[in-house]
């Protein structure tokens, strides 16, 4: 079992920067790949970036590409998203995510979640 709770979301500006956390309980949390994945209102939950066990491999979806940055710590059961450059359109509630199978970018290949964090960008 793991439990994320994520954090570091807020209220930005066009252009600006956040950097996401997501804390596992847990001593098999280097074990588990980790994901994050974004909500906007009235939209689909969809694929941020995953991260392998050992940080070593990294996914992005091509909106993010280039702007967010996945990292972890196993020492410190947590993983990362620094965000730069945001848009508008990276307005959504951010969820981590935790799956044994690998670096992953399908909702359905993730077994545990969190409660997720809002990040509001304005234009």
């Amino acid at each position: 079992q793991v439990q994320l709770v994520e954090s570091g979301g807020g209220l930005v500006q066009a252009g600006g920067s956040l950097r996401l956390s997501c804390a596992a309980s847990g001593r098999t949390f280097s074990s588990y790949a980790m994901g994050w994945f974004r909500q906007a209102p009235g939209k689909e939950r969809e694929f941020v970036a995953a991260i392998s066990w050992s940080g070593g491999s990294t996914y992005y979806a091509d909106s993010v590409k280039g702007r967010f940055t996945i990292s972890r710590d196993n020492a410190k059961n947590t993983v990362y998203l620094q965000m730069n450059s945001l848009k508008p359109e990276d307005t959504a509630v951010y969820y981590c995510a935790a799956t044994r199978v690998g670096v992953r970018s399908k909702i359905w290949e993730y077994d545990y979640w969190g409660q997720g964090t809002q990040v509001t960008v304005s234009s």
